[in-house]
């Protein structure tokens, strides 16, 4: 086999150079749980009249998948501590299946199981990104006093600043997702693969004015 040009040898070594910094810096240190927590944000909303949560993803369309199980759980928390007079689910996130279930009707399985009442739940059910969420879920919040948005602390910059677009003066509550998994080097690489994914969405958004 040829030999590689000196040229092109010098950058697959700095790539793989790279590769390998990169492999060590996400499973040896704690930098996708300082990456969720800037994320975040350092202002945590604790109670207020209707709170949004968003959904997320599903296992196959029937069961909770990890992002809607963390939302759901921080959810009934909330309600829990009081103040809260309304919860409002929204998001589809299901595949288009005709036995899948919408994320926020799986989540409402959830909040009801564990003791939130069902008439003070409000579900929406056709929206399918973060853009839709906030603009199907205005018109069900109008004139409903103080708004707080639940979501997972990676996906809270986007989600709030989209909402805010829409003229929802939501304030945040998000809860520690990606900061949770972090912290065991297990979920490290699943925690690094959705804060750069969502990084990558909050640019596009970014680019279209929808943020």
């Amino acid at each position: 086999m040829p030999a590689l040009p000196p040229r092109l040898r010098r950058w697959v070594s700095r790539v793989l150079t790279g590769l390998g910094l990169l492999v060590l810096l996400i499973s040896a240190t704690p930098v996708t749980v300082w990456w969720a927590q800037w994320m975040a944000g350092g202002v945590f909303t604790q109670s207020g009249d209707v709170l949004i949560v968003l959904a997320g993803s599903t296992v196959n369309g029937q069961f909770l998948g990890e992002s809607s199980y963390w939302r759901s759980v921080y959810a009934v928390r909330a309600w829990r501590a009081g103040g809260f007079q309304r919860i409002v689910l929204a998001g589809r996130a299901a595949p288009a299946a005709v036995t899948a279930e919408p994320a926020s009707v799986l989540m409402r399985g959830f909040l009801t199981a564990h003791g939130v009442p069902a008439d003070r739940i409000q579900v929406e059910t056709g929206s399918q990104t973060t853009l839709e969420n906030a603009r199907m879920t205005a018109p069900l919040v109008a004139g409903s006093g103080r708004l707080v948005l639940l979501t997972s602390d990676y996906h809270m910059p986007r989600a709030l600043a989209v909402f805010r677009k829409q003229g929802l003066a939501v304030e945040p509550m998000p809860a520690p997702d990606a900061g949770k998994r972090g912290s065991r080097w297990q979920g490290r690489w699943p925690a690094f693969v959705d804060l750069a994914t969502e990084t990558a969405a909050w640019c596009w958004y970014r680019l279209q004015g929808w943020v």
